[in-house]
């Protein structure tokens, strides 16, 4: 099971997540590339919430085609073109996560793959062999 830690030496966290997740070397890895509010069919969710649900709903099918859950989630990363969206994009994050802190880390962008994109998330999970 990851160690997740925020050590007393340096600034607290600005909300749930950790700083650091120590992980045994012995466990099984899972790298999860960006992904963004596309549904199976092809379309665009509308507005940024909505394609940070199908984001997190796309993020979800991979970790559970590894036989994982968010809860094996050791690190994420969220990526938002919309200036200022912190406050959804943690509002999002810390319902889907229900109670589990990963490292976290969030960007805003000028843009990303496509104009029609408003947000990405990518992550990495963790889970005993």
């Amino acid at each position: 099971m990851p160690r997740f830690f925020n050590p007393k030496t340096i600034v607290a966290p600005a909300s749930r997540y950790s700083q650091g997740a120590l992980c045994d070397p012995r466990a099984r890895r899972l790298v999860i590339s960006g992904q963004i509010g596309v549904r199976p069919d092809g379309s665009v969710a509308d507005g940024l919430e909505a394609q940070m649900e199908v984001a997190w709903d796309n993020l979800e099918a991979v970790l559970a085609e590894a036989g994982m859950t968010v809860h094996d989630l050791v690190k994420i990363t969220g990526f938002c073109v919309p200036a200022g969206s912190v406050a959804a994009f943690r509002t999002v994050r810390d319902r889907r996560l229900a109670g589990h802190a990963p490292a976290c880390t969030y960007l805003e962008n000028v843009g990303l793959a496509s104009p029609a994109l408003l947000f990405e998330i990518e992550g990495e999970a963790v889970r005993e062999a």
